[in-house]
């Protein structure tokens, strides 16, 4: 069986330097050349009984999490147990994520008819229909509330755990925080979405629950990454930039907090604000 690719990849590169390119040596500039190490981008196919549902170019690690993460906040099964069997499977294309699932979930997904294709940051290609688009999620029913401080000390546990995003500059990630534990799990990707469902398979296998703690995103907040924390159940999404108008009124209707353009010294609240404790912003180094 051949190996997964490596979610990282070296290429040479030429740096530009007092408006010279290294390709040169005009005597204004001082070329410099060298490698730098950019993130993977594949085809993976996510398959359920050899059929082809989705395929979506993601970064080759964390597969087994993202073909569970995917497979529920996408409603295809309710709890990993519906996930008979999952084999990562390289081919000449890409990467297959074959899934055999439970009979009743097998009827449930045929009438579905649905298919996907979709770059790394799409989150609803090939969706039937327009209502299918803002379709209905769950309510998340939680009284877990945070100080600003735990907001903050949350945001700021992220950076030193994306290792791939340190080495490439270029991958998203989504995460999970609670007070008690800390960052205590964190999944990346190329493509936002995708990161969401590593995060939400990962959580899923591993028994943690969303209304324990925090979702954190260093993506902007679309409504496909609302309904995708709603299914999780996550009560409170914090993200480093804003979310669109859409995505706000999705919150609010599914009952979570949402908050967003999160610094080391500042956050905004678009909804439920309730579950934020009053008291001081800490400035985090």
């Amino acid at each position: 069986m051949r190996a997964v690719p490596s979610p990282v990849v070296s290429v040479d590169r030429l740096t530009w330097r007092d408006d010279a390119s290294t390709s040169g040596r005009p005597a204004s500039g001082t070329p410099i050349s060298g490698t730098r190490i950019i993130p993977e981008e594949t085809p993976i196919a996510l398959t359920y009984g050899r059929a082809t549902h989705a395929v979506m170019m993601a970064t080759p690690a964390d597969l087994a999490d993202f073909a569970l993460g995917f497979s529920l906040s996408e409603g295809i099964v309710r709890r990993p147990a519906e996930i008979e069997a999952l084999d990562v499977v390289v081919v000449d294309d890409g990467i297959e994520l074959r899934m055999d699932l439970v009979q009743e979930r097998r009827v449930g997904l045929a009438r579905r008819q649905r298919r996907i294709t979709g770059p790394g940051g799409c989150g609803l290609c090939g969706m039937d229909s327009l209502a299918e688009a803002i379709r209905p999620v769950p309510v998340v029913v939680s009284d877990l509330a945070f100080t600003a401080a735990e907001i903050q000390a949350a945001q700021a546990s992220m950076p030193e755990a994306q290792r791939l995003n340190a080495l490439t500059r270029a991958v998203h990630a989504a995460a999970f925080w609670t007070p008690r534990q800390g960052l205590v799990v964190l999944r990346e990707d190329v493509g936002r979405h995708n990161a969401l469902d590593k995060l939400v398979g990962a959580m899923a296998s591993s028994g943690h629950r969303a209304g324990d703690g925090i979702v954190l995103l260093s993506s902007r907040v679309s409504v496909e990454m609302v309904q995708k924390a709603a299914v999780l159940g996550a009560p409170i999404v914090v993200a480093v930039s804003a979310p669109t108008a859409l995505a706000v009124r999705v919150a609010e209707a599914a009952g979570m907090t949402l908050v967003g353009v999160a610094r080391n010294d500042a956050f905004e609240v678009f909804t439920h604000p309730d579950r934020i404790k009053p008291g001081p912003v800490r400035h985090v180094a």
